[in-house]
């Protein structure tokens, strides 16, 4: 095997985080380079498992290093190969751990990405797991003052609900959306959201619930 081997590249950083009784505190650093270089290295060769498992090991190493950042951009690229191997538990597991660390950054806006990330990788396979983890992404720009960056996620729950005939659920996020859109001053797409909910009602046949909201819109 060659140096460059991501066999012996894993092999040699876990080493490097084994205390032994010649090695009183773990080399960090070096074996998190050498996860990294692994994970690549298995990355190329497409053994996606391993590359996996590689960058959460180089994930693990950077978040010892005190780089939640770097954490989280590992945690991402597991979270990608886990949907190569459409392990949709690590998927979801992987995307809201990387969300975790760029909120230790206090940086919202990519962690409420990440979120997404994991909804659109679920919607056919996991579609209740996914509106969920679009509902969460939404809480965090909520929270941090910007629905306008969320206003693609919102519709994309509500397109969700409504595949899975859901309706009165698809509603209700358009019409979040609307008041999103309202916060924000941006007055064609809240009323493109009203009018989107009022259509989703008629087309349950929820013909009072139409004309509340029609009501409703027609009076802000």
């Amino acid at each position: 095997m060659s140096s460059s081997d991501p066999n012996k590249l894993i092999s040699k950083a876990d080493k490097l985080t084994r205390l032994s009784l010649t090695r009183w505190s773990a080399d960090w650093k070096s074996a998190t380079l050498l996860y990294e270089q692994a994970a690549n290295g298995f990355r190329v060769s497409k053994d996606y498992e391993k590359a996996k498992l590689a960058f959460e090991k180089a994930s693990k190493g950077q978040e010892m290093l005190a780089s939640p950042w770097d954490a989280a951009k590992h945690m991402e690229s597991a979270a990608a190969l886990a949907k190569e191997l459409r392990n949709w538990t690590e998927v979801i597991d992987f995307y809201r751990r990387a969300s975790e660390l760029y909120m230790q950054c206090d940086r919202p806006q990519p962690a409420s990405d990440s979120l997404a990330k994991a909804a659109r990788a679920l919607e056919d396979a996991l579609p209740d797991d996914a509106v969920q983890l679009y509902t969460d992404a939404c809480v965090i720009l909520e929270d941090d003052g910007k629905e306008q960056m969320a206003f693609d996620l919102y519709r994309a729950a509500a397109s969700i609900y409504v595949k899975l005939e859901k309706f009165t659920d698809a509603a209700t996020f358009l019409l979040r959306l609307g008041l999103a859109a309202d916060k924000c001053n941006a007055r064609n797409s809240q009323c493109k959201a009203y009018l989107s909910a009022i259509i989703v009602y008629l087309y349950a046949h929820d013909l009072k619930q139409a004309e509340k909201c029609y009501n409703d819109c027609s009076q802000r």
